[in-house]
């Protein structure tokens, strides 16, 4: 008989053994994709009139885990109000199974697929974060990254608040405790906490009977809310969230919005700040999944015109059209359909590598492993090749490629991008490495070209990628390749991920 956890969080401790996954790994060596911006994080949350909701977070997280692959986690409200919490390193499908989510009863349940941006991989900087208020339980999710998150986090230790983690996150959890207990109820005490915070954030809030998102007055971040068949409420970083639950999307969560959220009120909202629309672009070209929709399409469909776009732009004599799987697809069909050059496959994803644990040798990767593509030889034999990527950030994996698909008799290689060079670090909570690190803010296209090995090299255009957008393209951030922030980024502000490292409690 499994011990009841409904009144308190689950530990490391407490739970069964063979059901502890990863909660004990807290420097997890993980995979990296060593040459594509790191995924943002993935939140989501669900708010039923009766029954026990866990499961429906757990599948709206498992859709959103492209979002982030570190660590997972899920708080439940039970019906008195207080949380249980798990959260642990690993995919959601490592941390979760039919035992823990048995354990995890309540209505009202907000989730968490974390990529560190501040704060390191450990698991304790796995989310929901939750802390202890006079009004009961306040737990949060966050999409995003705070400027601000030094500054935020002196001031709460100065005040007394223990910290426990290194995460910016954490900061925004105890500003709405600290104004809870200063007086406020939970909608003053959130939009005073949100008024601290500098940068960009997408968040699911959890409270004894209540459920809410925000988003900052840039919206850099996507947040959307659904509603099931039956009445339930669900926020989800992306509608792709909503559709595996069968939840209608609502509407998005506007910039500067706090929605507040009750089975007695239903969606109550309130513009805490001027909306100033900037949604990062770089979720319509690559993050989001291409099956979520923004402004009223798929995201396929606009990769779709962007792959249009270029071809217009960048046409050269070719074979076959292939692209990088899986962002790059869509794009390189747009391209084939315009150009009217054939499309093709010839590279071939393993979907089921995730993130592995097991380093490979030395003499593997020597003799030139390759876990995640693999080619077609057959088809690239004596052909001129058209290879369609969303992104290069450093050259490697694309230098990789390039050599993979000559070995396969590739007899040209072109390769064109669907999105401008990345020039800038992003600050807003996509991990885009450091500026000297990134290959075209040192490079031109022509040397950039020589270095990956390719015949030639073409970039979208950056009026092309707004233009595809067919909205106001003044919406957009397209801070990492013009480096022009729409958020204040102050100077002394390093981009590192580990930059709360050497203040931890």
């Amino acid at each position: 008989m499994l011990p009841d956890y409904s009144d308190h969080s689950v530990s490391a401790d407490e739970m069964p053994k063979d059901i502890l996954n990863f909660n004990n790994l807290d420097n997890l060596a993980l995979e990296p994709d060593d040459d594509k911006p790191q995924e943002a994080c993935g939140v989501f949350g669900v708010l039923a009139a009766a029954g026990d909701v866990a499961k429906l977070v757990y599948f709206g997280l498992y859709a959103l885990q492209h979002r982030g692959q570190e660590s997972a986690g899920i708080t439940v409200y039970n019906d008195r109000g207080t949380t249980n919490t798990h959260k642990a390193m690993g995919l959601v499908s490592q941390v979760f199974n039919e035992t823990i989510l048995s354990l995890l009863k309540g209505a009202l349940a907000i989730g968490h697929n974390r990529y560190s941006t501040t704060g390191s991989s450990k698991v304790c900087n796995a989310q929901p974060i939750v802390v202890n208020t006079r009004l009961g339980d306040f737990s949060l999710a966050h999409n995003g990254n705070l400027v601000n998150a030094t500054e935020l986090r002196a001031e709460l230790s100065a005040q007394g608040h223990a910290l426990e983690s290194t995460t910016d996150s954490e900061g925004i959890a105890f500003a709405v405790s600290e104004a809870v207990e200063e007086g406020k109820d939970w909608q003053e005490a959130i939009i005073t906490a949100l008024r601290r915070c500098h940068g960009a954030f997408s968040l699911v809030m959890g409270m004894p009977n209540t459920i809410a998102g925000a988003r900052d007055a840039y919206g850099v971040r996507p947040l959307v809310i659904g509603k099931t068949p039956d009445g339930s409420y669900v926020l989800s970083s992306e509608t792709c969230g909503l559709d595996i639950i069968g939840a209608e999307y609502v509407r998005e969560v506007l910039p500067g919005e706090l929605v507040i959220i009750t089975m007695e009120n239903g969606i109550q909202s309130l513009q805490w700040e001027e909306s100033k629309p900037k949604l990062c672009v770089f979720e319509m070209i690559y993050f989001a999944r291409p099956d979520s929709v923004m402004h009223d399409e798929s995201l396929y469909t606009y990769r779709l015109r962007i792959g249009r776009e270029l071809a217009k732009e960048s046409f050269v004599e070719a074979d076959i059209v292939i692209g990088v799987p899986d962002s790059g697809i869509p794009a390189a069909i747009g391209f084939s359909r315009e150009s009217g050059i054939p499309y093709g496959e010839a590279l071939i994803k393993n979907r089921y590598v995730g993130r592995t644990f097991i380093q490979p040798t030395q003499a593997m990767r020597e003799s030139g492993i390759r876990m995640k593509l693999n080619t077609l030889k057959d088809v690239l034999q004596g052909k001129r090749v058209i290879v369609i990527d969303d992104s290069i950030v450093r050259g490697t994996t694309s230098r990789k490629i390039v050599r993979a698909l000559r070995e396969a008799g590739a007899k040209e290689v072109h390769m064109r991008i669907s999105s401008p060079p990345v020039t800038h670090p992003c600050f807003y909570g996509i991990d885009t490495d450091s500026q000297d690190h990134l290959i075209a803010s040192h490079n031109s296209v022509e040397a950039i070209a020589k270095q990956i090995e390719v015949d030639t090299l073409a970039y979208l255009s950056h009026d092309a990628m707004l233009k595809a957008t067919q909205i106001d393209t003044t919406h957009f951030c397209t801070a990492c390749f013009t480096g022009k922030y729409p958020i204040e980024v102050p100077d002394k502000l390093k981009r590192t991920k580990l930059m709360l490292e050497n203040t931890a409690t």
